[in-house]
């Protein structure tokens, strides 16, 4: 291609271009590029509020359930008015399809919710909830024998503050094996929570005045049993390798076995450990002191109040 050819070309381009334009229909136009491009109203969407690191630093997640930001914190957004009417749904939140579609709409990087490990869990909701309503969370009860209505303030931050600075120790040496642990996935934590739900409900049948002794006894021992069981399952799932010299176990089902067949001492030097590791990421209870005028009334001089979000 010499020069005139390309100077050719270039004329045949700019007289088309030149004459498909008609300033009468451009405005048209623009509005029709706009219908089919962005929403001119995305820079008014969400942005992020607060930024969180997790308990976990991002382990015990599946593979492709969680999006880690190179910072290594999450960037957590305000509920909607959606997420909000989400989370006022009773069966939603029994079942725990309330909190993951929250979770999905504000933490968008965790891809999966279901498969967060347990001890994120507050301090995600911590995050949410500073990111919607701020940083004070006001709480109402009653004071012991008194009775009287009190509000107390507590500072979410100190709270996510201690949530993500403890350590989650997830190797216990226990005899001559070597117990290497995970938390509950979400899903299973939320699956144990409806088992034991139903079967204390069952339970709790067993005052029906109208049932026969029998019948009672039968229901007592067979709801007892379906607890115990959970319980040793919960144990179960939360180990996910076991090490005795060179031999490494990590199929659940060989898992679950052992801990059916362990020797009691064994079970309860996990169960010790794993209660310890539950406690170190609970919401620990608001303490307050009586004013003087209260203890005068009859209050305690210190009560707990429990903290709910």
């Amino acid at each position: 291609i010499n020069k005139l050819d390309t100077y050719l070309y270039y004329v045949f381009i700019r007289r088309k271009i030149m004459a498909e334009f008609n300033p009468l229909t451009a405005d048209a136009n623009l509005k029709s590029l706009a219908d089919t491009g962005k929403n001119p109203l995305e820079q008014y969407f969400r942005q992020p509020k607060v930024y969180i690191t997790l308990p976990s630093k991002g382990k015990y997640y599946a593979d492709g359930a969680l999006d880690i930001p190179e910072t290594g914190e999450f960037p957590v957004y305000a509920m909607t008015a959606k997420d909000e009417l989400t989370m006022k749904t009773p069966d939603a939140l029994l079942n725990g399809a309330a909190t993951v579609s929250v979770i999905k709409s504000c933490i968008p990087n965790i891809v999966d919710p279901w498969e967060l490990p347990s001890i994120d869990l507050d301090a995600i909701l911590i995050g949410i909830r500073i990111a919607t309503y701020g940083e004070m969370l006001d709480i109402d009860t009653k004071v012991p024998v008194t009775g009287e209505d009190k509000t107390f303030q507590v500072d979410l931050r100190k709270m996510l503050n201690r949530l993500v600075t403890v350590d989650y120790e997830d190797e216990i040496s226990v005899g001559d094996f070597t117990i290497t642990l995970k938390p509950l996935s979400y899903r299973k934590f939320t699956e144990t929570s409806l088992k034991t739900f139903e079967e204390q409900r069952i339970f709790n049948t067993v005052n029906d005045d109208e049932l026969p002794d029998s019948d009672k006894l039968a229901r007592f021992a067979e709801s007892f049993q379906k607890l115990t069981d959970i319980t040793v399952s919960m144990m179960s799932n939360g180990i996910s390798k076991i090490t005795i010299g060179d031999t490494e176990v990590t199929n659940p089902d060989h898992i679950s076995e052992f801990i059916d067949n362990v020797d009691k001492n064994v079970y309860q030097d996990i169960l010790d450990h794993l209660d310890s590791q539950r406690k170190k990421f609970a919401i620990e209870p608001l303490q307050v002191t009586s004013t003087e005028e209260d203890v005068k009334k009859g209050a305690p001089k210190t009560f707990e109040v429990p903290i709910t979000f």
